[in-house]
């Protein structure tokens, strides 16, 4: 008797109509909603580029008009830029690592049964996530230690956060303490069973936690404004924080000054406020996004392990 032989093709082909309805609508969700995800990027993109005057008047909705790039020579011809991108990609890069590594080990040693008053340590790093002194005791403090017109008041401040360490500490829980016991066994201390066993065994938390760490460092501008008055310490999102300003200032500055024909006149020619900060919105956001897809493949794993136990 010849066997019953399903052909793939013809299986598929009798699909019920409520499976494909469901394929459909799921189709159509799945699209719309990736469409608000990426039309304010593409939105900010066409207005950085299109006529500055067409841009100030909301005209620039679905493509770009009377395409140019003078806006960007504009924002990169800003004095102090280089500078302030150098600052900015320091503080994130030794920042970042900074942080990663001490959340790793913190992580790490609160679960170690050794570690002396284990549970109140833990608890006195957790609590600092609730309670907050004020923009003043931190001014004070940081002056104080002497981190304002410094360099390491960008990195001191940030090192420690409680969020991450919880993170780690959660993801090393999951980890086999086989691994541990069999590294000690063969006489590995403390900082060789980190070093050698956790730290690659721990890899997607530390990349989801890197890439938030270097998000935060790299869209901070506050810090600066509060503690630095060197202007060879601004960061890029300061200086470009404080061209954004002044283009405001002029643009009020012409409105008072100058007739609706001529503002109109040199709005198409010159740098408006909305097509600056079109622009400097894309000079900030495009290395996120050119990092973001090399660290997004860890982000399930890192952070559905690392928040919850099981």
């Amino acid at each position: 008797m010849a066997e019953h032989v399903i052909n793939p093709k013809k299986s598929h082909m009798h699909r019920s109509i409520g499976d494909i309805t469901i394929s459909v609508v799921t189709y159509i969700v799945y699209a719309v909603f990736a469409f608000v995800c990426v039309y304010p990027f593409y939105y900010i993109f066409i207005n950085s580029i299109s006529a500055n005057d067409l841009s100030e008047r909301g005209k620039v909705i679905l493509y770009p008009m009377q395409i140019h790039f003078s806006n960007y020579s504009h924002v990169f011809s800003i004095p102090g830029l280089l500078n302030a991108a150098k600052i900015s990609v320091l503080r994130t890069v030794i920042g970042t690592a900074l942080t990663v590594i001490v959340a790793a080990f913190l992580g790490f040693m609160f679960t170690r049964e050794t570690l002396w008053k284990r549970r109140f340590w833990y608890r006195f790093v957790a609590v600092t996530m609730y309670f907050n002194a004020g923009v003043i005791p931190w001014y004070l403090t940081m002056k104080t230690m002497g981190l304002t017109n410094n360099f390491w008041g960008y990195i001191f401040p940030t090192i420690v956060q409680p969020f991450y360490i919880i993170l780690c500490k959660t993801y090393c829980e999951s980890v086999p303490q086989a691994l541990q016991d069999a590294a000690e066994i063969d006489g590995a201390g403390t900082l060789r069973v980190f070093f050698s066993i956790m730290l690659p065994v721990i890899k997607p938390i530390l990349a989801t936690i890197a890439i938030f760490a270097a998000v935060a460092q790299w869209n901070s501008f506050q810090d600066t404004l509060i503690l630095m008055k060197d202007q060879s310490l601004y960061t890029l999102q300061f200086v470009l924080y404080q061209y954004i300003n002044q283009a405001s200032s002029l643009k009020a500055l012409i409105s008072n000054t100058t007739s609706s024909a001529q503002i109109a006149a040199s709005l198409a020619h010159a740098a408006t406020a909305t097509s600056i900060r079109m622009t400097v919105t894309v000079v900030v956001v495009l290395p996120v996004m050119l990092v973001y897809p090399f660290f997004q493949r860890f982000f399930t794993k890192g952070i559905m392990i690392g928040a919850v136990k099981g």
